[in-house]
């Protein structure tokens, strides 16, 4: 069980994270469900107030890539919040983790133009780890790769839209702000063909270290570490975040799926362990997340409906 009533500290976070691509190639999904919404200029200034209550900063971010495109965020106050064992329900969505699945219900409204997402998506782990990575020196931040790889099932109602496709499933929880610790980070995930699922970390830290984690899932209980590939610059995003990833040989930027003023997500065809993949490439730059004039342009993303 994920074990949703997991303790969040004062300014601190716990957010959950699905990422899935259709077998046909055609559609993609991410969700992140948050408590202590990491990205909410609403939970930023609470906290300058000192008032960094992470239950009252929820939300769960659904976006949907190919066609049709869609994104929603949400924020929701502790009102709209429960958080059990196996249930989390932020406003009118849900997860539920019963058995060995996860169950999301989504029923939420995009921006900037209005419109329903609703319906379901299911999550079937096909890779488990329980293991836990600090991603700092002092570990107040840690990394949970729930399932490395899993099957994902899209049943949309509106817009009305179905597939399935290979995923991933897995949780960051922290005691303090992404942007008090980290400066900067990357992080992907791709399959090879032997059914194994690799993840590639890159922590540049505020205290002049560096975090660095190459994984290699493929069922065993401990992961396998594999030889960290020489970094390799990709061209920076639209909104001039610098992206970054580690490959055997060549490296490009396949589809550009988010490109926002501090984040960039990124599908990247690369070579890695001898295989060409194709990775679900994320680069965060919390130097600029921090910024007033980024937290002034988030809520026409991320709206608020505390009540």
């Amino acid at each position: 069980m994920i074990g949703f009533d997991r303790p969040v500290a004062r300014n601190g976070y716990v957010w959950w994270y699905v990422d899935a691509l259709s077998d046909d190639g055609r559609h993609g999904i991410t969700l992140i469900a948050f408590v202590g919404s990491v990205f909410s200029p609403y939970y930023a200034a609470a906290r300058r107030r000192g008032d960094g209550d992470p239950r009252h900063h929820a939300a769960l971010n659904v976006a949907l890539y190919g066609a049709p495109r869609a994104w929603s965020m949400t924020e929701r106050g502790r009102s709209r919040l429960h958080a059990g064992a196996g249930e989390l329900v932020i406003g009118p969505s849900a997860l539920d983790w019963r058995g060995d699945a996860l169950t999301i219900r989504i029923d939420e409204v995009t921006v900037p133009l209005p419109a329903r997402v609703r319906g379901t998506v299911h999550v079937h782990p096909e890779l488990r780890t329980d293991r836990v990575f600090s991603l700092d020196a002092a570990g107040c931040h840690r990394w949970r790769p729930i399932a490395p790889r899993a099957r994902v099932e899209v049943r949309l109602e509106r817009p009305s839209l179905r597939w399935q496709g290979t995923g991933y499933l897995d949780s960051n929880d922290g005691d303090a702000p992404l942007e008090e610790d980290f400066r900067y980070w990357t992080w992907s995930r791709n399959g090879q063909r032997d059914g194994s699922t690799t993840v590639l970390y890159d922590v540049d830290r505020r205290d002049g270290g560096a975090t660095s984690l190459a994984l290699r899932f493929n069922g065993r209980a401990d992961p396998e570490p594999v030889a960290a590939a020489p970094a390799l610059r990709l061209p920076r995003s639209g909104w001039r975040i610098e992206r970054v990833t580690r490959s055997d040989g060549r490296a490009e930027v396949a589809q550009a799926l988010e490109d926002a003023p501090f984040y960039a997500r990124s599908l990247v065809a690369t070579t890695l362990l001898g295989e060409h993949v194709l990775a679900m490439h994320e680069a965060l730059d919390l130097d600029r997340f921090r910024s007033r004039w980024v937290q002034a342009l988030l809520p026409f993303r991320m709206p608020r409906r505390a009540g």
